[in-house]
């Protein structure tokens, strides 16, 4: 939260009176209350070089109040002071170097608070157009409860007026200035970790739970968004094993890299399951498919590239279907890894309306590994050049850490980690991968 720019809308129980700031030490002591206040600082500043404490003081009649001598910080710096008489006046010199606030509860109240005087209305409204200020509250030494219901609320602690000198006001600032930024850590961490568990739950929610139940091909899957800090970029994918024994697999990329085509992407993922489950497959599904596109998608310029595989119940053999997609490569024991055929392959879903999508047939023999992925691992930069991994990189990548005996998980984590070294640094671009293999005998 951030402070408004200004307090105009507060009600108050007095005429504003035009502000007065003083920015610099006051001169005379006349009989003055503060005589030194100690280094502090704001959890707002970031720059290397230290700054002079400017503590806002907000009181009835700060011309015969409180006044700072001229004195130097524990840096060498000169104190700063501002005065305010009312909320409107405190709105307006609340800038973001001023590191503490001192409030005098003696403050008219600014009106009833649910049909009742409410003795903290002031203190109330200055801290929640101060979220990110200490707060310091001064009262009489007789009314010791009203002061630690003030602390209660919000206040980071209270001085009695009465025994206030500097040297307990430089130590009370310290701690304030302290506390806050103690207190807004903390409020960060708890919020970083609420965020974090939301975050998983959706994960476990989005992110697909592969069904295959029965089947004797292993599964591994690597997923990272594009987006920084999102939890889903516009890729999906899913594998799902239907009654009849056939597992079948896709995986998929919405143009663009937004949340509207991440929902998007959830969206096909689901409604390709559900069509899978209900029996649909190759052009049948991948018309459907579009259909839903068509009628989810925010705009007309939105496409997606889809892969599908469908793997008999023996294992041996499959069934592809390529709409714009990256076609799937494939590993044998004791042959290279290679790319499977993708001449007569169909468009994007979404460019073009009615179109096909034809299904060719694939012999994978008894042991293999199919692995589909999505541009994201094949688009990023070799290097400071432009040229890219590319599939045929790709290819050559995947046959080293083949050649090391990586499988399975530990073969996609290679994979994905030495593209993001040869770009580099992180991809841009969301990454998908999915592999399945199976091991006759």
């Amino acid at each position: 939260m951030s402070a408004p720019s200004g307090g105009g809308k507060e009600p108050e129980t007095m005429p504003v009176p035009v502000p007065r700031q003083r920015e610099t030490p006051a001169t005379e002591s006349g009989q003055a209350v503060l005589s030194a206040i100690a280094t502090a600082r704001p959890a707002t500043h970031t720059a290397a070089a230290p700054q002079a404490l400017t503590l806002l003081v907000i009181e009835d009649d700060p011309a015969g109040g409180l006044t700072v001598p001229e004195i130097l910080d524990a840096d060498g710096h000169r104190i700063r002071l501002r005065s305010a008489r009312n909320l409107t006046e405190a709105a307006r010199l609340l800038t973001p170097d001023v590191h503490c606030i001192l409030l005098d509860l003696s403050l008219p109240d600014a009106g009833p608070r649910n049909g009742a005087v409410d003795q903290f209305t002031v203190l109330r409204q200055v801290l929640r157009i101060a979220p990110g200020h200490a707060v310091l509250v001064l009262t009489a030494e007789d009314d010791a409860e009203r002061a630690a219901e003030a602390v209660q609320i919000g206040a980071q602690d209270f001085l009695f007026r009465d025994e206030l000198d500097g040297r307990l006001l430089s130590r009370a600032i310290r701690y304030a200035v302290e506390r806050k930024r103690a207190d807004i850590a903390q409020y960060k961490l708890a919020e970083s970790k609420l965020r974090a568990q939301e975050n998983a739950r959706l994960e476990r929610g989005l992110l697909p739970n592969p069904l295959l139940e029965g089947s004797d091909l292993r599964f591994a899957a690597r997923y990272r968004p594009g987006r920084s800090r999102a939890l889903l970029g516009g890729d999906f994918y899913d594998t799902v094993r239907t009654p009849d024994g056939t597992v079948h697999a896709m995986i998929g990329d919405v143009c663009g890299h937004g949340p509207d085509e991440a929902a998007l992407g959830v969206e096909l993922r689901i409604a390709w399951r559900a069509l899978t489950l209900a029996g649909l497959c190759g052009d049948e599904l991948l018309a459907t498919l579009q259909e839903v596109l068509e009628v989810e998608r925010p705009c007309d310029e939105i496409f997606a590239t889809l892969c599908t595989v469908d793997i008999a119940p023996d294992g041996r053999r499959a069934g592809l279907c390529l709409a714009g997609h990256p076609a799937p490569l494939i590993s044998r024991p004791g042959r290279p890894a290679r790319l499977l055929p993708y001449e007569n392959s169909g468009p994007a879903l979404g460019l073009l309306p009615r179109a096909r999508w034809p299904r060719r047939q694939v012999e994978l023999g008894g042991s293999w590994s199919l692995m589909l992925y999505t541009d994201g691992l094949i688009e990023g930069r070799i290097g400071q050049g432009k040229e890219r991994l590319g599939q045929d990189g790709m290819v050559e990548m995947i046959n080293r850490h083949l050649d090391r005996g990586l499988r399975g998980e530990d073969l996609l984590e290679a994979s994905v980690t030495e593209a993001r070294r040869l770009n580099g640094g992180e991809l841009t671009d969301d990454v998908a991968v999915v592999l399945l293999s199976r091991a006759e005998g």
